[in-house]
């Protein structure tokens, strides 16, 4: 054991990532969680007696945690059953048929020729090339990178990683490189949409982000008991690694002495001292001044900006026929561009949205109960809520979402429901506005602006999804890794 103790603020991935590699040397570690359990976005709705996961509900990149828990001397199979899903997600746009994609690359790879001809076939298969790739180079050069800058890896790529960060077209946009692979505009929309994973827009978005689609394609697990599931496995992992987590405690403020971060204060007064303090939370409450005057200053006021999107959700006990939904489907936009514009241009909620619908009883191979779960996710910007103030505005939004899927065939017969949307967001991350991602992935310099494990006051350190490496539960516990590391080179050089 050392003398130190280190204070995790949040008990989402990130700071869980950082508890676990820090208590498991031996650290005395306190995580501090405002809720009555941890996981952060990893939340559930209860609607008629049925759990429903309302955050994340898939784990890609599956080998991250495996890492993680294996780097604490701990195996992620004895903690938490995944499955890996044969059938990634099914795709509609109308009622004349779906597209679905696979684990299995050739059986995508068909389904895309079915549906698209073989010049889509042939698109899909450079796409997929030049999106390898494009993972190859970012993993170790900026996703593990400590705090990458152009320069730092440009001079760690080499000639070969070089020429891989310029093929990987950062100065793109994603929908003018799919452009290139993709004639047939409605494969365009689909791998757009994996902007929308890190709060972005597909027009607007660096093509470096072909690299999510090639995350997903190397394999998708779903989590036995759902996500809450993961989240208790990592919880459990971290006191078994010696930390300790206090739940319904309120962090006030983060101190600061001798121009070093050394503790902090809770809503009832506490003052718990530290060596250092690990901020959890969204960089937008110490941007904001939330967390007190040093935390403000610690960190750049535009570390957060532009703002990644928000959502508006809703969980449903219903009956659902007419479409054959499968655990993961997504129902298009007639007008792609349209969508993004209301978003980020208009500020507004869109008229025709794209709706991403999770029926966690979908099961392949299997039917589905005649009253099932149903979490569904339509794209809304991140204004604190004023664009869906009035229920009006709510009701609008949710006759638009149910429009998107009856013009695909889906019915409904809904028992139960409950929404959330960017006010719910807001006021659960504070400093975010509703922002659930972070900073938006805009422009080839975004991603070098997010802030980095380390921070102006000595001491803090940040996690989470909106600092580096990016939004997404593999990202966020990356960012964990990241701050654990940081401390421990800090700690060694004092």
């Amino acid at each position: 054991m050392t003398n130190d103790r280190i204070v995790v603020i949040g008990s989402g991935v990130g700071g869980l990532a950082s508890a676990m590699l820090l208590a498991s040397q031996g650290v005395e570690v306190v995580v501090l969680e405002k809720e009555a359990t941890a996981g952060g976005k990893m939340r559930t709705m209860d609607i008629e007696g049925l759990a429903i996961d309302c955050g994340p509900t898939v784990l890609t990149m599956l080998h991250v945690f495996e890492r993680l828990f294996a780097d604490c001397g701990l195996s992620l199979s004895s903690h938490v059953a995944v499955e890996r899903a044969h059938l990634l997600a099914r795709h509609a746009w109308s009622s004349d048929g779906h597209l679905d994609l696979f684990a299995d690359r050739m059986a995508s790879r068909d389904a895309i020729g079915r549906f698209a001809g073989s010049a889509a076939t042939k698109g899909f298969d450079a796409f997929c090339v030049h999106a390898g790739k494009v993972y190859e180079t970012m993993n170790p050069l900026f996703m593990e990178a400590e705090r990458p800058t152009p320069v730092s890896m440009a001079r760690s790529a080499g000639l070969r990683g070089l020429a891989g960060l310029v093929s990987s077209a950062p100065f793109t946009t994603l929908w003018d490189l799919l452009g290139t692979y993709f004639p047939d505009p409605r494969l365009r929309q689909l791998f757009g949409r994996y902007a929308t994973y890190c709060g972005s827009s597909p027009f607007e978005a660096s093509a470096t982000l072909a690299l999510i689609p090639h995350v997903e394609m190397q394999g998708v697990w779903i989590v036995t008991g759902g996500m809450r599931a993961l989240a208790n496995a990592l919880a459990g992992a971290v006191t078994r690694s010696g930390a300790t987590i206090r739940y319904g405690v309120e962090v006030r403020e983060i101190l600061a002495q001798n121009g070093r971060a050394s503790g902090v204060v809770l809503s009832t007064g506490e003052r718990i001292a530290a060596t250092a303090v690990m901020s959890n939370g969204d960089v937008g409450a110490l941007a904001s001044g939330l967390m007190g005057a040093p935390a403000r200053s610690a960190v750049a006021a535009d570390g957060m900006l532009p703002r990644s999107l928000s959502a508006a959700t809703w969980g449903f006990a219903a009956r659902a026929d007419g479409f054959p939904l499968a655990h993961h489907t997504v129902f298009f936009s007639e007008a792609s561009k349209q969508e993004f514009d209301d978003l980020f241009t208009r500020r507004r909620t869109p008229s025709d949205p794209t709706v991403y619908v999770c029926a966690a009883d979908r099961h392949e191979g299997s039917a589905p109960p005649a009253r099932e779960r149903l979490f569904m996710i339509v794209n809304a910007p991140a204004d604190a809520g004023r664009s869906l103030a009035r229920p009006e505005d709510i009701e609008a939004c949710r006759t638009a979402m149910m429009r998107t899927m009856e013009r695909c065939g889906l019915r409904l017969e809904v028992t139960g429901e409950m929404h959330a949307g960017p006010a719910t967001f807001a006021a659960r991350y504070p400093g975010t506005d509703g922002a659930i991602y972070g900073m938006a992935s805009h422009g080839w310099t975004a991603s070098f602006r997010r802030p980095g494990a380390r921070t102006k006051l000595p001491g803090l350190y940040l996690t989470g999804g909106s600092v580096h490496p990016g939004a997404g539960l593999p990202m966020a516990a990356l960012s964990g890794r990241l701050a654990a590391q940081a401390w421990l080179k800090d700690r060694r050089s004092i």
